[in-house]
């Protein structure tokens, strides 16, 4: 404090004119010697009268102090009522922000509101979501611990037990704390504590061995005697501890480094300095007269010669914390002060902007330039106070370790500003925790839920107790802790980890992929066969198997079955608004052509046969005109059948999500199921009819009879399709599809096999069958069919 007088009287520019001095008044840490001192400076007089002032010099302008809380409690409670403005560099309690109960009271030192803020950052940066907290039974404790509490409570975190520290040691209550450490599962504890209270309790603790805990220290015991003693190495190496940020006051080295006994005879303080640096006493109080130091009955005498730059722990001023605040405090009075000397005439911050007489002023207008201070200092530490009079947070953030040798120090590690973007700034690489470890330690109640999995509360467990599940098909959490999985988009699904959503694949049967392929290179080859024979039917359609059963129909026939092969090609590829409304129409229209004709061909044997006994009435329907209308009629229905379907319920192009969780099948949706199972079931039908006539003209006499032969195919026909309907229903996606290309194909191939392959054999292998002589000597049945 002497020296930032000392620095403001010697600055030209600051208070010109003028000279800044000081009164120091000893409290001996007593409340009641804080009120004494106060009335004292407040009256002038030592009888401390209030509202009686009897000397005739200027009251202080501002009283600096004190350190403690408690002592501020009670100076700000008297100060505030004569609007005396109070500057503390040491008083944290968040109390003293209330301006209704404390209106004149400042500080230089944060608030215990913003360490409480900072340390519930501190344990949320690191990740630690169960933590004990422990508060002594103090405003500083109480109100500290619970502001914590709040802050975690509002975030992802849970307090795993809150325990306070009684403020005289008590046994039965310290052994309760010892039993709820031990029991509890969290490894991070916070202690809100000055220091004393908490000492019999980390005695404890290490008499009961708990030593695997991270202990997170409040700035009222980061520098605790507890840290020097040898015994609580285990369970303290490794604290995290805030304290108030340290400040760098330009050449007080210097300044320090230059005092001395001698100098100054006057000041009071430096007899009792200078036999604490050195350890010696004063032989005399008379400073004017030097004396040689001696040793005298094991006491060493002081001499004023000693040299303050060999003793390095009085004169490192690199970590002062302290007395940087109470430089802060002296320069924000003298800034007031300057303030109201350079103040002009309608802008001063009285009413109607007037200015106070810097020669006679009243505290409350000190009070008034006091709190509007904004400066920063030759370093460029800037200071001011908020509405509340709490200047800007700055912590250091410690870390305690102790070396192999067991030598302890404490290590710098962070900032916490609350001016500053990011406000908490952490070096994790310079953190050496407890056993030596670098990682940073867990503290959760429940492991992570990893991607993929929600959490899920366990019932009377805080929300940090929880049990990990995993997301439903469809849904994914892409985060650690998640409280609920999200639907994946229309066209995506779930990864089987449930961690990302991935694009479906689209699915149809392709003319690329190897069934299709397989499938295409069939339909093509089957479809070249009926042609083959038709050029065959052609070259030798004047031979007595070509011209049985009627040449046209057969001629027909094949011509059909060549389209039926190739209709299977238009349920390959992308389905399209076309193909979709034709596939099936033109699939049922040719094969019920094909059916029709074998129909036909059916009803000819039949008639035939039965039209050479005589006086037979059947002799008239042996002409071309039947069979014509019987394909004719049978195809038509069909036909009329199609129109309406596809014009009232027409099929068209979807998008099947439904069928595979991983798939889009691109399908035709039928429109309507009633009209495409009436189509196979009256081909069904013309089927049954065909088998049913066939079977009954199988053993007709002839050569040339295809009764047998058309109920082989009808019987193959029926027998594919009906093997179809359950493979039908029973597959999905391009495996439905191609199990009706499988029932085209086969059942045209078996048709074709069944009605032409005989022929084809005699007409090619055995032309010797087909000539009249052999016809002749079968039978006439033959050439009458043919006639």
């Amino acid at each position: 404090m002497i020296y930032a007088v000392d620095e403001i009287n010697k600055t030209p520019h600051f208070l010109p004119n003028m000279t800044l001095g000081f009164g120091i008044h000893d409290t001996c840490g007593l409340a009641k010697r804080a009120i004494q001192g106060t009335m004292q400076l407040l009256t002038g007089v030592n009888l401390q009268i209030p509202n009686y002032h009897c000397e005739t010099k200027k009251l202080v302008a501002a009283i600096i102090g004190d350190a403690t809380s408690k002592n501020s409690i009670s100076v700000a409670q008297l100060v505030g009522l004569y609007g005396q403005p109070q500057v503390s560099y040491g008083s944290t309690v968040a109390l003293l922000s209330n301006k209704k109960l404390f209106p004149s009271f400042l500080r230089t030192v944060p608030s215990d509101k913003f360490q409480s803020v900072g340390l519930a950052h501190l344990i949320k940066y690191f990740g630690w979501t169960w933590v004990g907290i422990l508060a002594e039974e103090s405003d500083y404790g109480q109100q500290g611990g619970q502001t914590v509490k709040e802050e975690l409570l509002t975030s992802a975190a849970c307090i795993a037990f809150y325990e306070s520290i009684p403020g005289v040691y008590n046994e039965k209550k310290t052994q309760r704390i010892i039993d709820v450490i031990k029991a509890s599962s969290a490894n991070v504890i916070l202690a809100f504590s000055n220091g004393d209270s908490l000492n019999p309790i980390l005695e404890d603790i290490f008499r009961h061995n708990i030593t695997n805990k991270v202990w997170l220290a409040s700035d009222g015991w980061c520098f605790s005697a507890i840290f020097s003693k040898n015994n609580v190495v285990k369970i303290l190496n490794g604290t995290i501890g805030f304290t108030s940020g340290k400040g760098e006051m330009p050449y007080f080295k210097e300044y320090l480094l230059g005092v001395n006994p001698f100098k100054s005879p006057e000041d009071i303080f430096m007899k009792e300095f200078w036999e604490a640096a050195f350890g010696c006493k004063w032989w005399h109080n008379n400073l004017s007269q030097p004396v040689t130091s001696i040793v005298n009955d094991d006491t060493l005498l002081c001499s004023g010669s000693e040299k303050l730059k060999e003793l390095n722990s009085f004169t490192d001023v690199s970590f002062l914390t302290t007395p940087y605040n109470v430089y802060q405090s002296v320069y924000a009075a003298a800034y007031a002060l300057h303030d109201m000397f350079s103040c002009s005439p309608g802008y001063g911050l009285l009413k109607n902007g007037s200015c106070p007489n810097i020669y006679d002023f009243e505290p409350w207008q000190v009070l008034t330039y006091i709190k509007r201070v904004n400066f920063k200092n030759k370093v460029g530490d800037e200071l001011f106070f908020d509405i509340n009079g709490d200047p800007p947070a700055v912590y250091d953030i410690l870390n305690w370790q102790v070396n192999q040798n067991g030598l302890s120090h404490y290590v710098d590690i962070g900032r916490y500003r609350t001016s500053a973007t990011p406000k908490l700034v952490i070096n994790e690489s310079r953190i050496l925790w407890n056993g030596g470890y670098t990682q940073v330690p867990k503290s959760v109640c429940s492991e992570s839920c990893h991607l993929g999995y929600r959490r899920a509360n366990l019932q009377g467990q805080p929300r940090c107790c929880y049990t990990c599940v995993l997301c439903p098909k469809g849904e994914i959490t892409n985060q650690s802790d998640s409280d609920s999985c999200w639907m994946c988009p229309e066209d995506y699904w779930s990864s089987a980890a449930r961690n990302k959503c991935l694009l479906r694949t689209i699915e149809y049967l392709s003319f690329e992929e190897p069934l299709g392929v397989t499938l295409t290179s069939s339909s093509i080859i089957f479809s070249l066969i009926p042609v083959t024979v038709l050029m065959v039917f052609l070259r030798h359609r004047d031979t007595p198997v070509v011209k049985a059963n009627n040449r046209s129909i057969s001629y027909l026939l094949l011509l059909a079955l060549t389209m039926c092969f190739l209709s299977s090609l238009m349920f390959i590829g992308h389905p399209g608004g076309l193909t979709c409304l034709l596939r099936q129409a033109t699939f049922g229209i040719v094969f019920t052509l094909c059916v029709s004709c074998v129909l036909a061909k059916t009803v000819m044997v039949v008639i035939a046969f039965n039209a050479t006994k005589p006086n037979s009435s059947l002799k008239n329907w042996v002409r071309p005109a039947l069979p014509n209308s019987i394909i004719f009629l049978c195809t038509m229905f069909q036909i009329i059948l199609c129109i309406v379907w596809l014009t009232v319920y027409p099929p068209f192009p979807e998008k099947n999500r439904n069928a595979w969780h991983d798939k889009i099948i691109i399908e035709c949706n039928e429109g309507s199921s009633i009209a495409f199972w009436c189509l196979l079931g009256y081909l069904g039908l013309l089927a049954s009819i065909s088998f049913v006539v066939a079977f009954l003209a199988r053993k007709l006499p002839d050569s040339f009879n295809e009764a047998q032969f058309i109920t082989f195919s009808m019987l193959v026909f029926v027998s594919v399709w009906l093997s179809f309907i359950p493979a039908y229903l029973s597959t999905k996606g391009k495996y439905m599809v191609a199990v009706e290309i499988f029932a085209i194909l086969s059942s045209s191939a078996g048709l074709f096999s069944c009605i032409f392959v005989p022929k084809c054999y005699i007409i090619l292998l055995r032309p010797e069958m087909n000539t009249r002589d052999y016809l002749m000597g079968k039978g006439n049945v033959s050439n009458k069919q043919s006639k």
